[in-house]
């Protein structure tokens, strides 16, 4: 049974830092990664990385300021979010895909419940 399960949403001030964490198990996916829902808006593709870890990508709205990282040894997938900007709450949601990795279809075929993230200003 494939479980993703994330970690270490929160509020926090504008030009502050967060790092999402989540575990994912129950199968071999070829990349996970992040989506993130804001308010009255679409979910939108946010990171994502590959099994190995040697492949990565970003929405250009978060390239340079979002950092994609994992553990394999730990089956973890982090997002480290710097210099937040109110624009950026939302609730940002771990998933994981098979076959073509999720930073070139944008999309993923398993999620996780989602952890909001409150950027005040």
């Amino acid at each position: 049974q494939v479980q993703l399960v994330e970690s270490g949403g929160g509020l926090v001030q504008a030009g502050g830092s967060l790092r999402l964490s989540c575990a994912a198990s129950g199968r071999t996916f070829s990349s996970v990664g992040w989506f993130r829902r804001a308010p009255g808006k679409a979910r939108e593709f946010v990171s994502g990385i590959s099994s190995s870890g040697g492949t990565t990508g970003y929405a250009d709205s978060v390239k340079g300021q979002f950092t994609i990282s994992r553990d394999n040894a730990k089956n973890a997938v982090y997002l480290q979010m710097d210099s937040l900007k109110v624009e950026d709450t939302a609730v940002y949601y771990c998933a994981a895909k098979t076959g073509i990795y999720m930073m070139i279809t944008r999309s993923a075929e398993y999620w996780g419940q989602g952890t909001q993230v409150t950027v005040s200003s």
